[in-house]
């Protein structure tokens, strides 16, 4: 009986996955077990951008180790179709005010068309103060994934 790998994604399928899905799973080193969560991100040309909370076992966890493995996918209710990229990089707070505002801007206007304002408490916000509270006047800590030393990109067969 052979082995049945999957295929790997075309460059062009990588960026349509990157460019159409919102959310995805960022996994750190944790202290003894890794810790996974799930994250809105941004995707700009070709960086990925997260909001962080100030608070909480995720930026203790950035801030003892900035290594991570982020993984986004999609797939068909019943499996027919799917596919996933893991990228594994480092996490960097972004401190450009112009780059840091688009981030953020673009998370707004994504969600607002796209997710419920329940996710807002993701983001530490009242979902009664909308999408429109997501802004860059506000003291949002955004990092991007750098460095990026590896990406896997499977899919199901076609």
């Amino acid at each position: 009986m052979s082995i049945v790998k999957l295929p790997q994604m075309e460059r062009k399928m990588v960026e349509e996955l990157l460019e159409n899905q919102v959310i995805c799973r960022i996994a750190f080193r944790g202290e003894d077990y890794p810790y996974m969560a799930p994250f809105q991100y941004a995707y700009i040309d070709g960086n990925l951008y997260f909001h962080f909370t100030r608070y909480g076992k995720k930026m203790r966890l950035l801030e003892q180790d900035n290594r991570v493995a982020v993984e986004i996918e999609t797939y068909k209710p019943d499996l027919h179709k799917y596919c996933f990229v893991v990228l594994r990089g480092e996490l960097e707070v972004v401190n450009d005010p112009n780059e840091r505002g688009r981030a953020i801007r673009h998370m707004a206007d994504v969600g607002s068309k796209r997710l419920s304002t329940n996710f807002l408490a993701a983001h530490g916000l009242e979902r009664s103060e909308g999408w429109q509270a997501l802004n860059p006047e506000r003291p949002f800590k955004i990092v991007k994934l750098r460095n990026v030393v590896e990406t896997i990109a499977l899919g199901s067969p076609v």
